[in-house]
């Protein structure tokens, strides 16, 4: 499973893909030493959906994530 990174207006997310579920590993704001959000596994880590919804004035970045996930996903797979 990759980890991805995200940032938007000083804030980060890093993610990663559970099939095609995006899970939130942690969410922080650059500035603070507090993390907003941390998940000790990808298995109990929240989804997008329920971050938006616990942290709507965060939509920005969570828009951001979106647009990678469907920008990965949609771009063609290297083949090594």
């Amino acid at each position: 499973m990759s980890e991805h990174r995200t940032e938007v207006d000083g804030w980060q997310a890093l993610w990663c893909l559970d099939y095609h579920c995006i899970r939130m590993m942690l969410v922080r704001n650059l500035f603070d030493s507090e993390p907003l959000m941390s998940a000790a596994s990808w298995a109990t880590a929240p989804d997008l959906v329920q971050m938006r919804e616990r942290f709507p004035e965060l939509s920005r970045l969570w828009d951001a994530v979106r647009h990678e996930y469907w920008t990965q996903s949609l771009s063609p797979q290297e083949h090594s």
